[in-house]
């Protein structure tokens, strides 16, 4: 069983120190199960999209010492190898560390069987400080996705050409998340706004997003307009999925 306290982080760096101590004639700690970790990282999306190839292929410590040792000669070159493979992966997790919303609204999606939700809520995460136009634009589509599962999964019909805010708006409905459908001021002023911050996502892809041709005088947004942008459409599309989940389990 793995410590709740251990994060995601902490165990991803004790699988790379036990891959290099086995490549190194080290010695790996008692308590450490390659196998167990590796199995438990291959549940999670997002972290096995970004582990080494060599994680995803070989099961076992003796496989990959069979892999290594003929790949490189010496334990420096092994070294070098492995932590440049691990680098992407963490690099991405010390990245979430400094975003403690992301991890709980990952979670909240990823507890929706929609992969293509899933993966375009990731590229959004990733998108964020290299390609901030990019990262925009999946954050618009992670709503458009999210929105048409839902309503796929409650058997509503709706233009497949139906813009975010109308989308939003239609699902919104059907999960008793329109603020015409409640009677208490501070939900319907939190529900309108849900939608007014629906409507400025829309507004923002087609302004700044990579979807559509820019003239001379197009804005550029840098990360921080990505991250918010990322952010609230997350928060927003773990709202429905959430929604969605409790009324689903209520029936």
């Amino acid at each position: 069983m793995f410590d709740p306290d251990i994060n995601l982080l902490d165990r991803v760096i004790s699988l790379r120190s036990a891959v290099i101590a086995r490549s190194t004639g080290g010695s790996i700690s008692d308590d450490f199960s390659y196998e167990e970790t590796r199995r438990y990282f291959l549940t999670i999306p997002h972290i096995k999209n970004k582990l080494p190839n060599y994680i995803l292929k070989y099961d076992s410590l003796d496989y990959f010492w069979q892999f290594i040792k003929h790949e490189y000669s010496t334990y420096a070159e092994r070294r070098n190898f492995i932590w440049e493979s691990f680098s992407p992966l963490i690099a991405f997790l010390e990245a979430q560390n400094n975003n403690p919303s992301d991890e709980s609204i990952t979670s909240a999606i990823e507890k929706f069987d929609a992969t293509s939700v899933q993966n375009t809520w990731q590229k959004a995460l990733d998108r964020r400080i290299t390609d901030p136009e990019a990262a925009i634009t999946s954050a618009r589509a992670l709503l458009e996705s999210t929105c048409k599962h839902i309503l796929d999964e409650k058997g509503i019909e709706y233009d497949n050409n139906m813009d975010l805010p109308k989308l939003w708006f239609l699902c919104a409905k059907e999960l008793n998340l329109s603020p015409d459908q409640h009677s208490e001021v501070a939900f319907k002023a939190i529900l309108g706004g849900c939608q007014t911050i629906v409507n400025n996502l829309g507004t923002l892809r087609n302004l700044v997003g990579d979807a559509h041709g820019k003239g001379k005088k197009a804005i550029k947004p840098k990360a921080r307009h990505a991250e918010l942008a990322v952010n609230l459409a997350g928060s927003m599309a773990a709202f429905l999925v959430s929604t969605w989940k409790e009324q689903t389990n209520s029936d």
